[in-house]
């Protein structure tokens, strides 16, 4: 029987053991961390977002510039084939008000636990503790709790994840075994560092709702939270790429009334008012965004009503990478064949988000890694057939 090798288990390692196994292959499945699937279970403590019910281009044209390889990879296991196969496993699905589709059971360890459960029932081998450390010839190195370890499988799916959330495992140390075919990695949905002054610390851990962020031609609704570090959640995740890329980011604390609307307000009596009531009562200012116009807008410029529709977020850049949700960077596609195969390592094919690919939140991370490891479990079997 031909023997297949998947390193990393994560969403995508486990979806290309399971493609290897139901095609007949001995499957082992190693991980370097005491347990499977920590990160996406930490994803799932909040809720488990599989995927986006778009259908279509405009769910791939989500996720921005891609290779042709990935959009033809994510055009044949979108959100459709990922609801079946949660279904599949169990796992009963609703659909939320934004498009989000979540498991009813909202946690990730359900569905984890059936998982790993079918993936037993096919005779798929788990070892954990096993960190690879490179190759020897056509072998794979691993340190484990037994000491060193060589394996040479007739084919190998690497799963390694990002480089965010080390703690989990994705630390990203696997670059240095597949250079120069890896472009450097960048934090990927992540937060925004900011320097508060004093004033600030009574609005950490608020929510700053009803603002859009603008960031070059794209504008973005949706909520974020001050935090003591800076500016975290959806909205600023969705802007994320743009900021990194170096372009401006300004907040409109009033999206529901245009500048002249807005200048009308404020040029109404103020009477005895300070300025700050009167911008709170004829704007409606909740606390924490006069808090945010007091912090990036004074000196008030004489056409306020403008900085209130275009207000400069002063950040300092990225949260540490370690922080982000996802990130940008890894194998290169161009180091890859269309089969997701490493091109100077015949029988080594690569998934997840080790590769140099980009998803926004929403359910495309975790769609992206089930699509890529199915593809790359499916072209490995094909290649072990071609093989014989």
């Amino acid at each position: 029987m031909k023997t297949g090798l998947v390193v990393g288990a994560g969403p995508a390692g486990l979806m290309a053991a399971e493609e290897m196994a139901r095609a007949g292959l001995n499957v082992t499945v190693v991980d370097q961390m005491p347990s499977v699937g920590r990160k996406f279970l930490m994803a799932g403590k909040s809720g488990l977002n599989i995927t986006k019910a778009d259908h279509g281009p405009d769910f791939v044209n989500a996720y921005g510039p891609l290779p042709a390889a990935m959009r033809q990879t994510l055009a044949s296991f979108g959100p459709t084939e990922v609801m079946a196969w949660a279904e599949g496993l169990g796992q009963p699905l609703f659909t939320g008000s934004t498009g989000r589709v979540f498991p009813k059971a909202m946690k990730a360890s359900p569905l984890l636990r059936a998982w790993m459960g079918r993936l037993g029932e096919l005779g798929v081998t788990l070892h954990t503790r096993w960190r690879w450390v490179g190759f020897a010839g056509d072998a794979l190195k691993f340190q484990t709790p037994e000491g060193p370890q060589v394996a040479t499988p007739d084919v190998t799916v690497l799963a390694l994840g990002g480089a965010s959330w080390r703690r989990l495992g994705s630390d990203g140390l696997w670059a240095g075994h597949l250079l120069p075919q890896v472009t450097p990695y960048k934090p990927a949905n992540f937060g925004l560092a900011v320097e508060w002054s004093d004033h600030m610390a009574p609005h950490f851990g608020q929510p700053v709702k009803a603002v859009t962020l603008t960031v070059g031609n794209d504008v973005e609704r949706g909520e974020f939270v001050v935090s003591k570090r800076g500016l975290e959640g959806g909205a600023i995740y969705a802007v994320s790429r743009a900021v990194r890329e170096g372009a401006a980011l300004t907040m409109d604390l009033v999206p529901q009334w245009t500048l002249d609307e807005t200048r009308s307000r404020l040029i109404r009596k103020q009477g005895k008012d300070t300025l700050a009531n009167h911008l709170r009562k004829v704007l409606r200012l909740d606390p924490v965004r006069m808090a945010l116009l007091n912090e990036w807008g004074r000196p008030f410029p004489a056409d306020i009503g403008r900085l209130i529709k275009a207000l400069p977020v002063r950040h300092a850049g990225p949260r540490p990478m370690d922080e982000a949700i996802s990130t940008a960077g890894g194998v290169r596609f161009d180091a890859l064949t269309d089969g997701l195969m490493l091109r100077d390592r015949p029988g080594v094919f690569c998934a997840g988000e080790m590769l140099d690919w980009e998803a926004p939140t929403g359910g495309y991370l975790i769609t992206g890694c089930l699509a890529t490891g199915r593809a790359a479990g499916r072209a490995a079997v094909d290649y072990v057939a071609s093989a014989r």
